[in-house]
């Protein structure tokens, strides 16, 4: 098993029920491998340092034909091993997506699917490209973008 970080295995950013059901080879490549070691360097570990609760990532590198199998976007960030979408048991996803926005360096933050008044609902998707941190904060909700956290 690789460990990317301290707390986090290239297994745990590769696995995925879908691709195991329809007999996807989800492994990457020495570039995207390399991506997900900044992404779990950069990221994760200070969402785990600062909650101090152990976590597992919903989603994080998928090769082109599980993206494509999912119907997300040939240029989704997933896709380079540049993105993770996040829980953390018994935070609100707003209230986790406030922290990552106010405390870490990312490229792009969204919280994705977040219904105000249940604080389990959705999750929060967050890429990290090395020498690209825009620093975009979305919500995404009822099939649309806006800008900054809404909750």
């Amino acid at each position: 098993m690789m460990q990317l970080s301290e707390h986090f295995s290239l297994s745990e950013l590769t696995r995925s029920d879908l691709a195991a059901r329809l007999q996807i080879d989800n492994t990457p490549g020495p570039q995207e491998i390399a991506c997900l070691k900044q992404l779990a360097e950069n990221i994760l570990e200070p969402v785990r340092k600062h909650y101090n609760k152990p976590f597992r990532p919903n989603s994080g590198y998928r090769c082109l034909a599980l993206n494509r199998a999912l119907k997300s976007k040939d240029s989704s960030q997933h896709v380079k091993g540049q993105a993770v979408d996040i829980e953390v048991p018994g935070i609100s996803n707003f209230d986790l997506a406030e922290w990552m926005y106010q405390n870490l360096q990312f490229d792009q933050l969204i919280l994705e699917c977040y219904q105000p008044g249940d604080p389990n609902s959705g999750w929060v998707h967050c890429s990290f490209v090395a020498d690209q941190c825009r620093q975009e904060c979305l919500t995404f909700s009822d099939g649309s973008f806006s800008q900054g956290l809404i909750g």
